[in-house]
């Protein structure tokens, strides 16, 4: 049987099933005991700095010019494949950019050199030098003149068919998923080209980038249960916001005008496919606008991004057509209820006559409830799955938007919105608040809410209703989420999937 045949056999039998952890340190073992014949040949199994001069893709882009001018080009890779164990072998070397075949020969690299082979494993980082050609099979390759091992890889990486399958070590192990599911680092790459578009878009409409605290003393911003920890020094309990938002409107009250800050959130909250513990948002703020110019920001950002990375504003998420192309319709959150369930809030004022229409249409409410809340249920439970292409629902309760400003028809009803795209919400925006006078009862009511039980209500916040008092001028706020937003553009069915190291239970937990 040819070597290559052996190979292959050996290959076809590990994919058979997956790698136990037995086997694992007794293929671990094998490579130890390479990485020492290395060392006793004088090879060093873990180098240093390589000058690298192309990676992978810039030889299939200029495969012609390098070819006819017998261009000398040096990468650096991890080897992905070896092929052949006799006086000729061929590697795949997979580096940033994707993967090229290397063409190695013995009498190239003279005997001693060639010897390295043969204590290679996949997975191993090396350097190579050459020259480019295409193989009679029409394969561009690299005719190896010198190989160098610039990292010797002990561990085995998950073989194809099985490792990938293994959602837990995908997300625990994220080093392994990158290396060996290209579909993965293309979507983080998207990802990183997905935020700097946003930051383009805004800095180009004069947006002044700020950092606010992660620690606070007050978590505000949003209804969220918050992290706690506590500053020795300080001798003080401190909380990880929830959202940048009460930092920022003082910011505007201070004169910036247009400020967005783009970072990291903590919610002491539940873990599912659109929920984790950190996730990224971008919260903006611009003064003299309001809620219409904010909708109108909305549908700009995620349209010019799809269009930026994507090269369309039309996507499919998970075999659905959306099209994320402006403008997007706009119906008030009552409207959307009365389409979906049949019940018309337009008039209702009391209570009891939201809680008749609730057991009418079976929706749970609490005892403590008023009208916002049980308009809100009705909303979570007939609507919010129904809204697959882009559309702003707007016009929210008061009850449960207490920052947000009252609309001038309808002082129980704000000037509110969030933007919803297949079935899910993707950014919350609203014309701010900016009265302090009501901004304090809303608080106030915040406070009885949460010494009545509810974890989620606002605290009181004294200096930001100073801020107030000085004065905020009429502004528009909105907040994207940004792993969401990533979601959708990747066609990724789970945050997790847009988080490079998602938050996971302990192996050990129960």
């Amino acid at each position: 049987m040819s070597a290559d045949n052996q190979n292959k056999k050996v290959q076809e039998e590990i994919e058979k099933e997956p790698l136990t952890e037995e086997k694992i340190n007794e293929q671990m073992q094998v490579r130890i005991g390479k990485m020492h014949k290395m060392e006793e040949v004088g090879i060093m199994p873990f180098g240093h700095r390589f000058l690298w001069t192309h990676h992978a893709k810039d030889i299939a882009d200029d495969f012609e010019v390098l070819e006819a001018k017998e261009t000398e080009v040096k990468l650096a890779g991890r080897v992905m494949a070896i092929r052949g164990q006799g006086k000729t072998s061929f590697m795949d070397l997979m580096d940033k950019s994707g993967r090229i075949q290397l063409y190695v020969r013995k009498d190239v690299l003279g005997e001693e050199n060639y010897a390295l082979v043969k204590m290679m494993d996949i997975g191993d980082i090396v350097g190579i030098t050459g020259t480019v050609f295409r193989t009679h099979m029409g394969e561009i390759s690299i005719r190896v003149t010198q190989l160098e091992i610039l990292s010797k890889s002990l561990r085995p990486l998950p073989e194809k068919w099985h490792g990938l399958k293994d959602v837990e070590m995908r997300y625990r192990q994220r080093y392994l998923d990158l290396i060996v599911n290209p579909d993965v680092k293309d979507t983080f790459i998207k990802r990183s080209k997905i935020v700097k578009c946003v930051r383009d878009i805004l800095d180009s409409r004069d947006f002044l980038e700020v950092e606010t605290p992660i620690l606070n003393t007050i978590p505000g911003g949003a209804a969220a249960r918050p992290f706690i920890t506590y500053h020795n020094a300080l001798d003080m309990q401190l909380y990880l916001r929830i959202a940048t938002e009460l930092n920022l409107k003082r910011l505007v009250v201070g004169g910036l005008e247009r400020v967005y800050e783009m970072g990291r959130i903590f919610r002491n909250e539940g873990i599912d496919i659109k929920h984790n513990p950190e996730f990224t948002s971008v919260e903006i703020y611009q003064a003299y606008a309001d809620y219409n110019d904010m909708m109108d920001l909305t549908e700009t950002v995620v349209s010019e991004c799809a269009q930026r990375v994507l090269g369309t504003m039309k996507i499919t998420y998970e075999g659905t057509d959306i099209d994320l192309t402006p403008p997007w319709p706009r119906i008030t959150m009552i409207d959307a209820i009365k389409k979906y369930s049949g019940k018309d809030f337009t008039d209702v004022t009391d209570v009891d006559t939201a809680r008749q229409l609730a057991a009418e249409a079976k929706v749970e409410v609490e005892a403590t409830w008023g009208v916002g809340k049980i308009i809100n249920a009705f909303f979570d439970q007939f609507v919010e799955e129904k809204l697959v292409q882009p559309v702003f629902i707007t016009e929210y309760p008061k009850e449960i938007s207490p920052l947000a400003k009252s609309s001038a028809a309808n002082p129980d009803i704000t000037d509110r919105f969030e933007g919803f795209i297949y079935g899910r919400e993707i950014c919350n925006g609203f014309t701010e608040l900016n009265d302090p006078i009501d901004q304090r009862e809303r608080f106030l009511k915040q406070v009885e809410e949460r010494n009545a039980g509810d974890e989620e209500a606002n605290m009181m916040d004294e200096d930001f209703v100073t801020s107030l008092e000085v004065g905020l001028p009429p502004t528009g706020g909105l907040g994207i989420g940004i792993d969401r937003m990533v979601m959708f553009l990747t066609d990724s069915s789970s945050i997790r999937d847009v988080i490079l190291f998602p938050h996971m239970r302990n192996k050990d937990s129960k």
